[in-house]
């Protein structure tokens, strides 16, 4: 592991208290919660106790008042051990819902919400995909349509992480059938709103204690004050957002390269076979020497990507080749240690096996890695690139 000089000795502090939570509070019942297809209201609120919620959220407003790098302190820790649940479930609750209330919220909404949420008592969900609309998110056809002093919204979201558990939702809408990116609004939907109907709880074959769902909207009226930001302003406030998301995505598929590598090699050094141990091939040796050096370069870039984040200085080319280098190192990386498991990579009761099947989200969720290759070709071969001029992209 290299050096990572940009934490200070109070991050590292807090780290050993989230490791002592993580460990204690929430790996030993994670199984159980893959189960059940869901984790407890329990650990949210513990879990809010703990400021492990919008880490980043100032005093004024409920929060622990730290930085954004404690939120990458909770994101590691999580997905150190594998678990999925939390460590999605937590990521789009901090840092996606309650990062949009506080950039774009009227002052009156930030204090409604945030303090709940960081609290643990309120859980977000953010409103996107939909059945015939993913990476197009110009595409959407679920509107929010103006009635005096109400938006009426009708329409249906799918993949929706915290769904089914989700006490409010920031919902992307058309306010403008007829304009594309330039018709999206996003507005606050509190989940207890007459219409607003969960329906069932999706089957994925991985990241199973997350719960995720599709969500159905008929006639469902809202006060136009829950209006998030201006007007027709959604598509610009989701590509705003889109760069410290995808870079929270390579900061979890980096610590888990890492941590899959440290589980290889503890078993390998253990599991006898032909006299001695799979840690004793050469092949076992060279695959985890390419992966370890594959690793250290991605933790090399990603570490820099957090800190032009930190200094507001991370733009969406580079977030897109972060999200696209890490995702794909995950999958590789995961693939190559499983088989020296043998069958017993094939059993989810060894973290390894869970990895092996969360990681295949990764490579789909916040932008396909498809579109990442989009967006870094555009900038390759536009006629004039600057990266400080490069916008977001549009699909």
């Amino acid at each position: 592991m290299i050096k990572r000089s940009f934490f200070t000795d109070e991050h590292q502090a807090f780290r050993a208290a989230v490791r002592r939570f993580v460990e204690t509070e929430i790996q030993p019942h994670h199984a159980e919660w893959e189960r059940q297809g869901r984790m407890p209201r329990e650990i949210w609120l513990k879990a809010g106790s703990m400021g492990l919620l919008c880490c980043d959220l100032p005093e004024e407003y409920g929060g622990p008042g730290g930085d954004w790098l404690h939120s990458v302190v909770v994101v590691e820790e999580l997905w150190r051990l594998g678990l999925s649940g939390p460590g999605t479930g937590f990521m789009v609750h901090s840092e996606m819902v309650a990062a949009y209330i506080r950039t774009w919220g009227t002052e009156e909404q930030k204090r409604h919400w945030l303090p709940r949420m960081a609290r643990g008592e309120v859980i977000g969900s953010i409103g996107m995909s939909e059945p015939g609309a993913g990476s197009d998110l110009q595409a959407m056809t679920t509107r929010a349509q103006r009635d005096g002093d109400d938006y009426v919204i009708n329409g249906q979201k799918i993949f929706i992480t915290n769904g089914m558990m989700c006490d409010l939702i920031v919902l992307a809408a058309k306010t403008d059938k007829d304009a594309r990116k330039n018709g999206i609004s996003l507005i606050i939907v509190e989940a207890d709103r007459p219409g607003f109907v969960k329906g069932r709880a999706l089957e994925k074959i991985g990241t199973h204690a997350q719960d995720t769902a599709e969500l159905f909207f008929d006639n469902v009226r809202v006060p136009a004050s829950n209006l998030l930001g201006q007007e027709h302003n959604g598509f610009r406030m989701l590509m705003t957002k889109l760069a410290q998301e995808r870079l929270n995505q390579a900061v979890r598929s980096t610590i888990v390269c890492e941590s899959v590598i440290d589980w290889t090699v503890a078993y390998t050094r253990e599991r006898k076979a032909f006299g001695g141990t799979i840690a004793d091939f050469q092949n076992t040796q060279f695959v985890l020497a390419q992966l370890a050096a594959e690793t250290t370069s991605l933790r090399v870039f990603t570490d820099w990507c957090i800190t032009q984040f930190m200094a507001g200085e991370l733009g969406p080319i580079d977030a897109a080749k972060v999200k696209l280098l890490s995702t794909e190192l995950q999958g590789k990386a995961i693939d190559q240690c499983l088989q020296f498991f043998g069958g017993y990579g094939y059993m989810r009761e060894y973290p390894i096996a869970r990895a092996f099947v969360d990681a295949r989200l990764t490579r789909i969720g916040g932008g396909a890695i498809e579109v990442m290759k989009q967006i870094i070709g555009r900038s390759l071969f536009a006629a004039e690139r600057s990266p400080s001029k490069t916008t977001g992209d549009t699909t």
